[in-house]
């Protein structure tokens, strides 16, 4: 769950999870939404369709605070579902953003649900207030439902790749509509989605530990710009979409994707390590004793730069893993304390030590702070800090939740002033030609980047169509749009 602690952290947008031909299709959701629960704290929902009927249950807080109930299981009956974790980007959370959404339209029942962000959503919004569209939401996601309930092609299928034609952005893609689950990426492939089957039945989802968790069988990954069709006939695909250069998300390798996943056919957690390795390639600490991740996401590159060192691994900081339902507002006179409600020194690996701490970035630099600090007055001799990722200078448009780029520290300061405001012996980034080669590349082409790195590089690789548009009063390098909330 996120807590106030988190904010000098990225966040994942959403994980979504769909499953066709099964009859405990409302259960195996609901465990895939937990096994992606990490991509998506702060509201979840689930649709079903028992072959006359469609069912629905959207509620706020984590998975297991809702579906983990039997009475609410029952309530979603049918062979086909969908479902969503949710973690929205700006504003106040509303019940009424929660995904999937649902419609009642022309052709039937549809719900949508997605990963990422449309990027001209709210230009296409206007567009559709013009032409009598009633929007019940804020979410870009409602964009799609009335796109698709105005197209005049036959087949579903159909009507959601006019809907998405018009649509610019990163995304993954599931919907349900009577009988049919459809599943999309978009032709850049910045967002993760997999294909598995459990048995007949056959399961998309965001990421391939949500298939373990079923037993289901990982077949694939969805291509970037594949339409995925499943219905009472089988499986078929086609791609519809002008073909583009695959541009994945990065940051899933170093942060956002659970450790045990794989993506893009590569296991996170090998990747991580390598990251780990090359970091330590690119900027070894001889004199340190001992290597120290900050927990957790700084754990599987930690090993890799302990082993490429030759260095002991330790876990020199221990998480609290409960903070967040103990302190979820925490008060003035306790908020002082700031990161040890979620982190503790062990001081008995730590004292009289040269300790490396391996973390996975730096956003606004104050967690890093507090956590250098923290490891000092346990004793340590000297802190140095490494970074398993480029420095992080420019705001995400495609599905992360970053700050606005002026409040990312790497925009404003060099890495010399980052380590002089975490007051850090010394501190280090892995290149972003190291990142590459940890996971797989030679180097990143300039010319033709293999994936997306926007976050480092500020190379865009799709328009940011609202951001740049003053009827929203937002650019690139300012706030996020203010008007709609990226949902997905």
């Amino acid at each position: 769950m996120r807590t106030p602690f988190d904010d000098d952290k990225l966040h994942e947008e959403c994980g979504v999870f769909g499953v066709y031909g099964h009859q405990d299709a409302a259960t195996l959701t609901a465990l895939g939404l937990h096994a992606l629960q990490h991509r998506g704290q702060e509201a979840c929902g689930i649709v079903t369709y028992d072959g006359d009927h469609f069912y629905a249950k959207h509620a706020f807080g984590l998975v297991d605070d809702t579906f983990s109930q039997a009475e609410v299981i029952a309530g979603l009956p049918g062979h086909l579902a969908l479902g969503h974790n949710r973690y929205s980007t700006t504003g106040e959370p509303m019940f009424r953003n929660i995904q999937p959404l649902y419609a009642d339209m022309g052709h039937g029942g549809f719900a949508v649900a997605h990963n990422g962000n449309l990027t001209n959503a709210h230009a296409l919004r206007l567009d559709l207030v013009k032409r009598g569209s009633i929007f019940q939401s804020t979410s870009d996601t409602e964009v799609i439902n009335h796109l698709v309930a105005v197209s005049r092609e036959e087949a579903v299928e159909n009507k959601l790749v006019e809907a998405l034609n018009q649509i610019k952005g990163a995304y993954s893609v599931l919907a349900i509509s009577e009988d049919k689950l459809i599943g999309v990426r978009d032709p850049y492939g910045i967002r993760p989605l997999v294909l598995g089957k459990i048995g007949d039945a056959y399961v998309l989802t965001s990421e391939s530990c949500a298939l373990d968790i079923i037993a289901a069988d990982l077949v694939r990954e969805i291509e970037p710009g594949e339409v995925v069709v499943i219905d009472h006939e089988g499986m078929r695909t086609f791609f519809p979409f002008e073909k583009k250069r695959h541009r994945f998300c990065i940051f899933e390798y170093v942060y956002f994707a659970r450790p045990d996943s794989y993506v893009e056919n590569r296991s996170v957690y090998e990747m991580r390590k390598r990251i780990g390795m090359e970091l330590a390639k690119e900027a070894p600490c001889p004199q340190a004793d001992i290597i120290v991740p900050v927990p957790d996401s700084g754990v599987p590159s930690a090993i890799g730069y302990a082993q490429q060192s030759r260095l002991p691994f330790e876990l020199g900081i221990i998480r609290n893993h409960y903070v967040g339902r103990t302190f979820i507002e925490p008060s003035d006179s306790i908020r002082h304390l700031g990161v040890k409600l979620k982190h503790n020194a062990n001081r008995s690996y730590i004292e009289g030590k040269v300790v490396v701490l391996v973390d996975d970035s730096i956003v606004r630099g104050t967690t890093s702070r507090k956590i250098v600090e923290m490891v000092r007055d346990a004793g340590a001799i000297e802190v140095h800090m490494r970074i398993s990722s480029p420095p992080t200078s420019h705001s995400c448009f495609y599905g992360i939740d970053t700050p606005s780029t002026e409040e990312l520290l790497a925009h404003k300061m060099s890495v010399e002033q980052i380590r002089d405001f975490i007051r850090a012996d010394s501190l280090a980034y892995v290149s972003i030609d190291g990142l590459y080669r940890a996971v797989g590349e030679e180097k990143r082409s300039n010319q033709f980047p293999q994936f997306c790195d926007a976050c480092f590089t500020g190379d865009y690789p799709v328009e940011l169509t609202d951001h740049n548009d003053k009827r929203t009063g937002s650019r690139v390098t300012g706030l996020r749009t203010p008007v709609l909330k990226a949902e997905g």
